[in-house]
């Protein structure tokens, strides 16, 4: 017998009598009509008034539609008790602040210890059949706010709201000094390094690019910066801030150009002896980037309408103590 997912309902209400089911469906309802092939093949997947019915009818005012989705499960995730932070849980969304340095799902590679591996187990613990349904990415490196859908529907609507850019991404960084002015945007294109694939540059062939930010403090060596992405390009942030010489702190794929000055790898212990031989402000950059494991970069806020109760929704999760510890340390 087929599981399903509890049931996503509308109500017909008059001004809508006598449309056409696979309208009610797309432009109330939301459901992309590649979903509706899928519940199609269901016997419960759509129905009218608890019956399963064309799509083409015609429905009245009053009239209950309901789908119901599958229930399903990531069979190709190892569940492994991988400890992780809920900030919030309901029957269709999860949403978690991801600890910095864990990759969000299996790779080439890593193919344990994710935090899909570590959510897989949580649900099977719960007695709970879900698909592992990241809605957006963050950085290995990057901490923060993520949000995990539980179906094919709530993933759909979500990822339909950032295309419309109505999810809301904030962010906060510390960076090496202080951008000029101290609240603006960079409106950048961005592209991969022809030189170095793995990388992404600013160039005006590039693909349109918006990030605004603020600067919410700031000292001598640096500053602790809120972003906002308008765009979801690959490290946009970090390119970003890159751009207008305010690279995040930490950053080892888009440093300091202090760095094009210095041959070497520079550990803590070759920036002390070449202390000599070093100006002082590239060694303090040096010593700011060797202060924290990874770019100093969180995921603080998460806002977006729930596809179910359609409230809107927003989520934060605090800046971490890494993050935490480096403000202190330009601070003080």
């Amino acid at each position: 017998m087929t599981a399903y997912y509890p049931p996503i309902m509308y109500i017909v209400p008059e001004t809508e009598d006598g449309w056409l089911l696979k309208t009610i469906l797309l432009r109330r309802m939301q459901v992309s009509r590649k979903l509706q092939s899928r519940l199609k093949l269901t016997e419960q997947g759509i129905t009218l008034n608890g019956h399963r019915v064309y799509t083409s009818v015609p429905v009245q005012a009053g009239d209950v539609v309901e789908i119901r989705m599958e229930q399903e499960t990531s069979a190709d995730i190892l569940p492994q008790p991988i400890p992780f932070e809920i900030l919030y849980e309901d029957e269709h969304i999860l949403i978690v602040n991801k600890e910095a340095g864990i990759i969000v799902h299996p790779t080439h590679g890593h193919y344990t210890g994710t935090l899909a591996n570590g959510v897989v187990d949580y649900w099977l613990k719960k007695g709970e059949a879900y698909r592992f349904r990241a809605v957006h990415r963050l950085d290995q490196e990057t901490s923060g706010v993520l949000a995990i859908a539980k179906n094919p529907y709530v993933h759909q609507h979500i990822s339909e709201q950032m295309i419309g850019n109505r999810v809301d991404k904030k962010y906060l960084a510390l960076v090496h000094g202080t951008p000029d002015p101290k609240q603006g945007q960079i409106d950048g294109p961005i592209d991969r390094d022809p030189e170095e694939p793995h990388r992404r540059i600013v160039t005006p062939d590039g693909y349109p690019s918006l990030t605004k930010y603020e600067v919410l403090e700031s000292w001598e060596k640096g500053s602790l910066v809120k972003l906002k992405l308008e765009t979801g390009r690959t490290h946009q942030i970090r390119v970003h801030m890159t751009s207008i010489g305010c690279p995040l702190i930490g950053d080892k794929l888009y440093r300091h150009p202090v760095y094009a000055e210095i041959d070497g790898d520079m550990d803590l212990e070759t920036v002390e002896r070449a202390e000599g031989r070093m100006p002082e402000y590239a060694r303090e950059i040096m010593r700011l980037d060797q202060a924290i494991l990874r770019q100093a970069l969180h995921a603080h806020e998460l806002s977006f309408e729930h596809p179910v109760t359609h409230r809107q929704m927003t989520f934060q999760a605090p800046l971490p103590e890494d993050m935490q510890q480096l403000r202190q340390q330009l601070k003080s």
